[in-house]
């Protein structure tokens, strides 16, 4: 922002305060000569058509209380999108930027008539609500330390929790991206010294991080967007294995709805079934989800798949018989 801007916008913050002013007033608050204020004031009605007066009572001010300094173009729709973004943010992705929206779209608000901003604000309360569904404990400080890596190609070393084996262990990582994944939990995809391979790592997982004064180099043949086509969910590991999943016709409608990966084929049945095709990465994510339709899905290929679910319900099986 330019220092003739920034002036501009704390004389008309001053000028909309209860306070009196006078071109000496404005003068002291601002630390600048009587010229340059009279110089300001006088901008003001010449090219933005301030509507600008003085008395002796009121000293300087606005005739009308409605008209806003046109710093930025932004309409009552515009602020609207953006009121409802950072709600949306906060719902599902935690707060690591929803306090900086928010300040930013206060901001904005100044520059529209009060009421304008009150009916926006009623409006996203009333009738537009956000139920993010479990929360999750992210540390904004390491949120924004694996930004700069990601940024600087610098490796951190970080102390991670894995909740699979409910371990924790130290890790060295080279940041390639960071993705929020279906709005609520956030990764750093890189590579990991350890494994020696490109991995996923829940960010609310990492216990403590510290950014080293090494330098990488990305790997050349990783593409993000590649990358995540390619997997099911969020698990990335793996060569790309051919699925078909064959689903019953009541449940068909709810597969037929939505888009569960970018190389889905879906082939239809007489009877209203039909066969899910697809190539992922990773069968565990996949193992799940297909579990939580019940009967109402047969895995068909790969053997592995049909294999993990297998184990899976006759271990459930099992445990129900104990109890």
């Amino acid at each position: 922002m330019s220092r003739h801007l920034e002036r501009l916008l704390q004389i008309d913050a001053l000028l909309r305060s209860k306070q009196r002013h006078t071109a000496d007033s404005l003068a002291q608050e601002l630390e600048i000569s009587e010229r340059t204020v009279r110089n300001d004031l006088n901008f003001l009605r010449d090219r933005y058509g301030a509507p600008l007066d003085y008395t002796r009572q009121q000293g300087y001010h606005y005739t009308d209380p409605d008209w806003r300094l046109p710093t930025i173009t932004l309409s009552k729709g515009e602020l609207f999108a953006l009121t409802v973004g950072a709600r949306m943010l906060e719902a599902y992705a935690g707060s690591t930027y929803a306090e900086d929206l928010r300040s930013a779209i206060a901001r904005l608000a100044e520059r529209l008539p009060e009421q304008s901003w009150v009916d926006l604000q009623q409006l996203a309360d009333d009738r537009i609500l956000f139920r993010g569904g479990a929360e999750i404990n992210l540390n904004p400080d390491i949120w924004h330390k694996l930004e700069d890596a990601c940024q600087m190609h610098k490796t951190v070393q970080m102390t991670y929790y894995t909740a699979s084996r409910n371990a924790v262990s130290d890790r060295g990582l080279d940041p390639y991206v960071l993705h929020i994944y279906r709005g609520t939990n956030p990764y750093v995809i890189g590579y990991c010294h350890q494994r020696q391979e490109i991995r996923w790592f829940r960010v609310d997982r990492i216990k403590q991080l510290e950014i080293l004064d090494q330098t990488f180099v990305p790997d050349p043949t990783f593409d993000a967007r590649d990358h995540l086509e390619m997997i099911f969910q969020h698990e990335a590991g793996g060569v790309p294995v051919p699925v078909a999943i064959w689903f019953d016709a009541r449940t068909a409608p709810f597969i037929r709805e939505r888009r569960w990966h970018p190389t889905q084929e879906i082939q239809e049945h007489p009877d209203g079934s039909l066969t899910l095709r697809m190539v992922v990465r990773g069968l565990n994510d996949l193992k799940r989800w297909v579990l939580g339709y019940g009967k109402g899905a047969i895995v068909r290929e790969p053997p592995e798949l049909v294999q993990l679910v297998r184990d899976e319900v006759e271990e459930m099986r099992h445990r129900c018989l104990e109890d």
